[in-house]
């Protein structure tokens, strides 16, 4: 076995205490100096049982390498010394192993870390998560996302060079293996009233600096911008550039983010031109004029600003400056046009600036998650990250610091709701013994601000909606009126005579007594900025434009859609938003993160007791440690703890067969744990220390190590028996085969000894036989020579008589024909000299051409239709005769091949020449294609088994059977699909059971499209309309494209007598369901040899990657 892996603990080799429920002795100076002292030793985390207490470093830590993640995955929470990983990974693997969804709550003041806290969280949730190509580009696009909303969220204000100015709540979605499918962001209450202006000190959101700094020049010139931040009236220039911070190279993370994300380049490019639009509303000025009927009016300055915000956004520069200039009241279908004045103009200008840039930033959010959102419909696990503005208490606060520390109330309750509440509560429901713990309820606070009576947003609301005169004065009169006896809340004008003395508190002010401290709110600009309005000439103005983006963000522009019904207030929005945020978070199980500023000066290795002190106390961590102390670490169900712990106990192992408290107890009074560490309550059993729960889980390890050590020993002994039982088979067989070789060895050598015996005695047999033959065929040759030559001498004699006669006769013969022949020669002589010449000519003739015709005979090449040899013209005369034989030659063997094809071949020839005309020198892959001969049939489907469903489905002839590879539409994956050509329809089959998954007539079929490359990637285009195009054209891959076509192409010709169009293209689109996609062939190399690859890069294009 392999060496058994060292675990350390919180305990070993600890700097203070790493979990203040151990801390002792326990009071607000101890917890000081306890996170002081592991603050100077680089320890930024500590332990409140399973919250974290995070303090903010301001500098980076060797602390989140990847040796780190490792380290801390698939750890026990209290295994190793406090991290935000140990709390991330617990979430993690609660999410993957017991179905939990869970949630993490990071919470804190601005500047206290809570955004980079969020990306630590995610990060280590992408490492630890799943592999692959699918994943990897899921998990990419989810940590995108951050610099994207963070260059157009997040700005540098006093406290934080940072700061988030809206809030983002991120669902990440996992599949049952725990691997990331997709996201959902939701964004609350952007600041845009920073676009218009900013406090001392502070920036405008990071993407105008980020532009102005790193776009290129041409890029700034297309945007009709200057890299100058003088130039804007809407960028300060006070804190313009801040210090560690590269805006160029912020930018260019940005870009790139966008195109990981999935914004197509038009996309970015809209993108920008809005930010650059709302950069240079801030230069248009407005001067006062005084018409004729004495009414004040304005007029835009210089009108260059103005001609460019519509060159860029494509407005009518006449209708954007009416708009600026007057104001269109609708009531009653009655129109009445208002003049208005310089400071209406400006107010204008702003609330269109603002307007823009929200709805760009929420638009944003929306495209966001359509790119991350999880593309299957399978049931999901979630895992939800909150990273909102903290408490923020500045100098002037005005609305939008109200809705911040509102939404910061109610995390505070939810912390108070399911950490200290319920954890008392549970120990009263579970008939656990409980020392009642004191702690301060917010809701009170909450309910002073939210309540649908007598709460500050509903009395915001109802002076908003009252007719008459409403300013902020007389809201903060309503105010004093509701809220005057509330204990958290002052006024200087309240009935409470104990604040008419306090200076400090200004007449236009009040003060809210909030969790986290008191801050006094300017209530000048809360009556403007709840109300949010935008005039409709401006939104009108918006929707006329030419730029897609602008007027999608602008649909109330629409004339058509004209709705004289006041839209909702901001407050009334962000509560009900709030609402939705805290329902969401009370499904899940939540995992805390309370993040602590060290010091106001965001300095390294600086820590103000006085200001962590503040924090301390209205986050309440001293009460969270005291509910710690007095209660118990560890609890859980009676069936998981029996279920988890069995083993441990004879008697509980392997099944018990009792009640599952009772095996409990059976398993603690075995194991002898103190009576004092684990209390049993009606439905869990409760441990009081960590420490207890340690010892169960390093006695469970070893247990299971046991266990695998006599699983082991019984599989070893098994394979030892099976091995001696085969080996003693062997052995026997290996005996028996040996003994019968042996004897067969011994019978070969006795049988050759006996034969060899028997050889001798047959030889001197045979030798003594051989000489009395010899001796007796000597004796009778003897006599028969004699007879021989006495015949040959009789013989002899008589040949030479018939000879001599013979030559007698001949002699006679010889002389009559020499007679015979004279006489005929002297008869017919003059006869002969008359017609010698044209006889001999004849025959001449006759005999040339007789010639001619046995070497041509000898010497006619094959009978290869393409063999274009044919033998030399021996003479001139027979130069036509040459031509015309030829020429009979070869019209004659073509038949004689011809006469040789089968109606089959024949069509085979067609369909060739048919793809010549398709396809010679348009696709690559033509040329391998002509060698190779049309089978059609590639699949026996009609003699295999597996698909006599399919054949029974079928009762036309199938033109042609090939197995083909079906796109994905989603991820671009292939699958494996039958494709069948029918004289009528196309049908695409499961391969594995046969079952029909699509028919299409061949009348559905438009088109057919490929690229021009060496690959097998084709799309087959159906009519819009048609029952078969529901589901979107296919897109397959097949080894047979160039037969596949010609044969769809000549089946169509022959039924429909219309031709199919085929379409060669690198680049065309494929209808999927109700969106197109761009497939695009590119030249790549592969990592799997010479064979194409499809990928998915975003919802509107599919690269297919060709060698």
């Amino acid at each position: 076995m392999a060496k058994m892996e060292v675990k350390t603990s919180l305990l070993d080799d600890m700097i203070g205490v790493g979990d203040m429920v151990l801390l002792e002795p326990l009071n607000e100076d101890s917890f000081i100096n306890n996170l002081k002292k592991r603050f100077d030793h680089n320890e930024v985390y500590t332990y409140i049982g399973s919250v974290v207490i995070s303090i903010n470093p301001y500098r980076s830590l060797p602390i989140y390498t990847p040796e780190k993640v490792e380290e801390y995955r698939n750890r026990n929470f209290y295994e190793l010394s406090p991290h935000i990983f140990a709390l991330a990974d617990e979430a993690y693997r609660s999410l993957r192993d017991q179905d939990k969804d869970q949630c993490i709550l990071i919470t804190g003041e601005s500047g206290a870390g809570k955004t980079e806290a969020s990306k630590l969280v995610m990060s280590y949730v992408a490492a630890v998560c799943g592999k692959g190509a699918e994943v990897n580009q899921v998990k990419e696009q989810l940590l995108q996302s951050n610099p994207v909303l963070e260059a157009f969220g997040n700005a540098k204000t006093a406290r934080n060079d940072n700061s988030s100015r809206f809030g983002k709540y991120m669902d990440i979605e996992f599949d049952f293996k725990g691997d990331p499918l997709g996201g959902v962001i939701s964004n609350y209450l952007l600041e845009k009233s920073r676009v218009v202006k900013q406090p001392r000190g502070e920036r405008n959101f990071h993407i105008f600096y980020q532009i102005l700094s790193g776009a290129s020049e041409e890029f700034l010139c297309k945007l009709k911008l200057e890299r100058d931040f003088s130039r804007y009236n809407y960028l300060g220039l006070d804190s313009a550039r801040v210090n560690g911070v590269d805006d160029a190279s912020n930018f260019r993370t940005v870009r790139n983010a966008m195109q990981i994300v999935g914004f197509m380049d038009h996309e970015t490019q809209s993108v920008f031109e809005v930010v650059a639009a709302v950069l240079k509303l801030g230069n248009i000025e407005f001067k006062p004029e005084s018409r004729a009927n004495g009414l004040d009016e304005s007029k835009i300055k210089d009108k260059n600003e103005l001609k460019e915000i519509c060159e860029l956004t494509g407005i009518d520069q006449s209708v954007l400056e009416r708009a600026f200039s007057f104001r269109t009241v609708e009531a009653k279908q009655e129109k009445v046009s208002t003049t208005l004045n310089v400071a209406q103009a400006y107010y204008a200008r702003d609330a269109l600036a603002k307007n823009l840039y929200s709805r760009l930033f929420s638009w944003l959010v929306t495209r966001i998650n359509e790119s991350i959102k999880a593309q299957t419909k399978v049931r999901k696990k979630v895992m939800g990250v909150l990273d909102i503005y903290g408490f923020e208490i500045f100098e002037d606060n005005s609305f939008e610091q109200f809705i911040i520390n509102y939404c910061n109330e109610k995390l505070q309750q939810i912390f108070i709701e399911l950490t200290l509440k319920e954890e008392q509560e549970e120990y009263i429901r579970e008939g656990i013994e409980w020392t009642h713990i004191e702690y301060f309820n917010n809701a009170i606070i909450c309910d002073l601000i939210e309540n649908n009576q007598t709460g500050i947003l509903a009395m915001l609301d109802e002076e908003c909606l009252r007719p008459g005169t409403v300013t902020d004065d007389t809201f903060l009169e309503k105010l004093n009126q509701v809220c005057a006896t509330h204990q958290h809340f002052e006024s200087r004008m309240s009935k409470c005579s104990r604040f008419l003395n306090d200076t400090s508190l200004p007449h236009s002010c009040f003060r809210i007594q909030h969790y986290a401290g008191k801050v006094m709110y300017q209530v000048e600009g809360f009556v403007d900025k709840n109300n949010d309005l935008l005039y409709r000439d401006l939104s009108q103005a918006m929707w006329k434009a030419n730029h897609s983006l602008i007027k999608a963000l602008f649909p109330e522009g629409n004339p058509a859609k004209i709705n004289l019904k006041r839209p909702p207030t901001a407050g009334s929005q962000f509560k009900a938003s709030v609402a939705t945020l805290m329902k969401n978070l009370q499904n899940k199980n939540p995992n805390y993160i309370r993040c602590i500023k060290p010091n106001e000066k965001k300095a390294a290795d600086i820590f103000n007791e006085a200001l962590v002190c503040h924090q301390i106390r209205y986050l309440g961590l001293l009460e969270n440690v005291r509910v710690r102390r007095a209660g118990y670490a560890f609890r859980q169900a009676y069936e998981p703890c029996l279920e988890r712990y069995k083993m441990l106990c004879r008697q509980t192992w392997p099944h018990w067969r009792g009640p599952a408290r009772a095996g409990v107890e059976v398993l603690f009074n075995e194991l002898r744990i103190p009576e004092e560490e684990f209390s049993f309550g009606r439905s869990k059993i409760f441990i009081r220390n960590p420490r207890t729960l340690f010892k169960l889980e390093d006695l469970r390890k070893q247990r299971l190590e046991d266990l695998a050590t006599l699983i082991e020993k019984i599989y070893r002994g098994w394979k030892c028996r099976t091995r001696f039982l085969l080996m003693k088979r062997c052995q026997i067989v290996i005996a028996s085969w040996y003994r019968r070789y042996a004897q067969q060895k011994r019978y070969q050598k006795i049988k050759s000894s006996a034969i060899t015996v028997q050889s001798y005695i047959r030889g001197w047999k045979a030798r003594k036989l051989l000489r009395e033959l010899k001796h007796l065929k000597r004796c009778n040759e003897a006599a028969t020579v004699i007879a021989a030559y006495w015949h040959g001498t009789q013989a002899r004699r008589e040949l030479r008589r018939l000879k001599d006669e013979a030559r007698n006769k001949h002699a006679i013969a010889v002389i009559w024909a020499f007679w015979l022949g004279y006489k005929v020669r002297r008869e017919y002589r003059k006869f002969f000299r008359a017609n010698a010449g044209r006889k001999i000519y004849e025959f001449t003739l006759q005999r040339i051409m007789q010639k001619y015709f046995l070497e041509m005979k000898n010497k006619m090449p094959s009978l290869s239709p393409i063999d274009k040899t044919w033998p030399a013209r021996p003479y001139l005369f027979l130069d036509s005769t040459h031509k015309e034989l030829k020429r009979i030659f070869h019209l004659w063997r073509c038949k004689k091949y011809r006469d040789q094809f089968t109606d089959q071949q024949k069509l085979i020839y067609e369909e060739k020449l048919e793809a010549s005309e398709l396809f010679k020198d348009k696709k690559a892959l033509y040329p391998a294609s002509v060698g190779q001969p049309f089978q059609g049939a590639y699949l026996e489907i009609s003699e295999n088994p597996k698909y006599k469903k399919l054949t029974d489905a079928v009762d036309e002839k199938i033109i042609i059977a090939e197995v083909v590879n079906k796109i994905n539409r989603a991820n671009g994956k292939a699958a494996s699909r039958i494709f069948l050509l029918t004289k009528n329809n196309v049908l695409l089959a499961d391969q594995k059971s046969g079952t029909i998954k699509s028919e299409v007539p061949l009348g559905d079929v438009t088109k057919v499209s490929m690229s021009s490359q060496n690959d097998g990637f084709f799309a087959v285009h159906l009519k819009e309309g048609s029952e078969a195009a529901s589901k979107g054209d296919f897109l397959l891959s097949s080894n047979h494209l160039i037969e596949m076509a010609t044969k769809l192409y000549r089946t169509t010709l022959s039924q429909t007598k219309q031709k199919l169009n085929i379409e060669i293209s690198d680049e065309f689109l494929v209808q999927f369901k109700h969106e197109k996609v761009c497939v695009k062939f590119i030249q790549g190399s592969q990592k799997n040899g010479n064979i194409p690859t499809c990928k998915r890069k975003n919802n509107r294009l599919l690269e297919v990657a060709v060698p």
